[in-house]
């Protein structure tokens, strides 16, 4: 059958991203973005083809499509370039040829009723119209792939009208011929059936396949396809696309390279690079979530995960990080365990005792609870701050509110626990925390304790400049020797309100601990 003629041989791809994928909606490249993508896609992810423009469209498309066709011809990539054109007579055929292309993917249509009720032509007239651009691309030099839109309803509800329009193609040289699942309405049952009819009645025939995904099968489709004997399959760097987009670049060559016999040329470790590019210039954010190229995607959250790792890479699969040229990561939140803290500190060398690194793990799990996922960057600020803990908390800010507002002057609430008594203090400041320490003194002086100087306040946050960062707040206090003298305490919070308190509440246990 089809699959063992392919057994073992190289599928194509045929990337769309410049052309189909602009179909996104509020999507339009530069010429500049666009000759950028293309020679990425060409010279270092290493698709066999792309497919750029669609003729007639704009004057910025055709300053584009030269742009890119000068860099091919240089580079001796001009074939591996492609432009949708119309059955238009000499139309398209001379724009492509004015542009500096070389090779024109001809639309008709795969099904009769797209032909009769879009066109209002008789598949008669389709035919000859066909011809008339198929004959004028020859007399030009035109390499010549064929596209029959809506082949996929069209092969299930007209298959005569198929198999004359192929007849009608072939008496012209046609490298290609794309059969588009264009409303995405295949599955891949369906998608082994037709694609393995085409095959078995035109086994010479290069035939790619074009899938959307609809109903969310396009990955799977394209996998079909290949097995039932397509010799190319295109796609779209992170499923750009009208409507739920088209075939996603990464998703089908890790899936055609681990589930079939069949290989590709693209380089999977570009793959996230391309992504990353297109997801810049589209403006489009990329799912955390994405296959292969999502930020999350080889990230460890759960403890158990992190430690069958540690044990034998248990949750290790042939998806390996590095692969793709991609690191595993284990995110520390509330659901950490010790592992995912011992893998994070392995990766930064940091060296801790079993009772220290079960601090650091305590006080990772706290800020899970707040919502928030604590990354390498941030470890080293969090084992600060822990390991700058007194061992003994014998007073406790219980609670605290800080109001501050464009037009009224800052104030705050404060309650601290000193043993098993309780006091409220209120007042306001020149700002936030100056609002919140002046009604901290007045709590505080209700157990006769006077409170240091403030000498110096920092606050930072790991590189990057997350908003959703840890903030590390550093203050200096400043009291007399026979007190103490100056000391610093730190405070680690995703909040840097909170953090301050942290740290302002670490000064009050050393004051307290201090008089006793």
């Amino acid at each position: 059958m089809a699959m063992a003629r392919r057994e073992g041989k190289r599928i194509e791809v045929m990337d769309t991203t410049l052309r189909d994928g602009e179909q996104t909606p509020d999507i339009a490249y530069s010429p500049a973005e666009k000759l950028q993508l293309a020679r990425m896609l060409l010279g270092e992810v290493k698709v066999d083809r792309i497919e750029i423009a669609g003729t007639r469209v704009s004057e910025g498309e055709r300053q584009a499509t030269r742009r890119i066709t000068t860099w091919a011809r240089k580079n001796r990539a001009l074939q591996r370039v492609e432009v949708l054109g119309y059955c238009d007579g000499k139309k398209s055929v001379d724009w492509i040829a004015g542009a500096g292309g070389k090779v024109l993917n001809l639309l008709t249509k795969g099904s009769e009723r797209h032909c009769r009720e879009q066109l209002g032509r008789t598949p008669e007239q389709h035919w000859k119209d066909a011809a008339n651009t198929l004959a004028y691309a020859k007399k030009k030099r035109l390499t010549v792939n064929v596209y029959l839109e809506d082949w996929s309803q069209g092969v299930r509800e007209s298959p005569d009208y198929v198999v004359r329009m192929m007849a009608a193609l072939l008496e012209h040289p046609v490298k290609r011929v794309y059969l588009p699942d264009t409303l995405g309405v295949f599955g891949p049952d369906d998608v082994s059936r037709y694609m393995g009819l085409m095959v078995d009645l035109w086994p010479d025939i290069h035939f790619e396949f074009h899938s959307h995904n609809d109903y969310g099968l396009a990955t799977a489709n394209c996998l079909a396809a290949a097995k039932a004997g397509a010799r190319g399959v295109h796609t779209s760097v992170n499923g750009m696309g009208e409507r739920a987009g088209n075939t996603r670049l990464a998703e089908v060559v890790a899936a055609i390279h681990d589930r079939s016999p069949l290989r590709t040329g693209v380089e999977e470790t570009r793959l996230e690079a391309i992504s990353r590019l297109v997801e810049a210039f589209s403006g489009k954010d990329l799912a955390a979530n994405t296959p292969i190229v999502g930020r999350d995607v080889f990230t460890h959250t759960a403890g158990i995960h992190s430690d069958g790792d540690a044990k034998g890479g248990l949750y290790t699969t042939v998806l390996a990080p590095k692969r793709f040229g991609r690191k595993r990561r284990y995110a520390m939140g509330k659901l950490s365990g010790k592992a995912s803290v011992d893998h994070n500190l392995k990766s930064l060398g940091i060296e801790l005792s079993a009772q220290d690194r079960d601090l650091v793990l305590k006080r990772i799990v706290e800020l899970g609870d707040k919502k928030h996922v604590v990354g390498p960057e941030d470890l080293p600020y969090i084992i600060a701050d822990v390991l700058a803990t007194p061992d003994a908390t014998r007073v406790e800010i219980l609670r605290y509110e800080v109001n501050v507002a464009s037009e009224t002057a800052p104030s705050a609430e404060v309650t601290v626990r000193l043993g098993r008594r309780k006091a409220t203090g209120r007042s306001s400041g020149d700002g936030g925390y100056d609002a919140f320490m002046n009604a901290l003194r007045k709590a505080m002086k209700k157990f006769d304790v006077a409170l240091p100087r403030l000498a110096d306040f920092r606050v930072r946050i790991p590189p990057g400049g997350r908003t959703a960062a840890l903030v590390e707040t550093l203050i200096s206090w400043e009291s007399s020797e026979r007190e103490g003298g100056s000391f610093t305490t730190l405070g680690v919070d995703s909040d840097q309100i909170a953090a301050a308190v942290i740290a302002t509440e670490k000064m009050l246990n050393a004051v307290v601990g201090r008089g006793n």
